[in-house]
């Protein structure tokens, strides 16, 4: 897996994958930036919540499961002093479907987190404190 990043002046960045997908970074005013793009460690956890939400539908799918829907919410907590790395980090998905069975949506998170998705055990591996919830939304017919 290869990425390039480039500065684009002042505190913005354009990150391109291996892929071929450009993504733009970007500071706030007081960092001397424009608020043009995400923040550097904003593409960290939205990178855990990818890989984390990925892992989820598609085990849900391999289970059968007729899921509709899944929306991850992150929140997360980072040290007070440089380097401000994340200290707690917790997922929470939000899984809608029609029929879905609640241990089959349990089994996919602990999953995920247990034994699938790269990033959050290598987040974990490095000391982050890594919670999981979900919850069933029954839609209707």
């Amino acid at each position: 897996m290869k990425a390039r990043i480039q500065w684009a002046g002042e505190a913005m960045f354009l990150g391109e994958s291996g892929s071929g997908h450009v993504v733009v970074m970007d500071g706030p005013p007081e960092a001397g930036g424009r608020n043009l793009g995400v923040r550097p460690m904003e593409m960290v956890l939205i990178g855990l919540g990818g890989c984390s939400n990925f892992d989820v539908v598609s085990i849900l799918k391999k289970s059968r499961q007729p899921v509709e829907s899944c929306e991850a919410f992150l929140e997360a907590e980072r040290a007070d002093e440089d380097p401000k790395v994340f200290t707690k980090i917790h997922l929470h998905f939000v899984v809608k479907g029609r029929g879905l069975k609640e241990a089959q949506v349990k089994r996919a998170v602990e999953l995920s987190a247990e034994k699938y998705c790269s990033a959050s055990i290598m987040l974990g591996r490095a000391g982050v404190e890594i919670t999981h919830d979900y919850e069933i939304i029954e839609l209707g017919a």
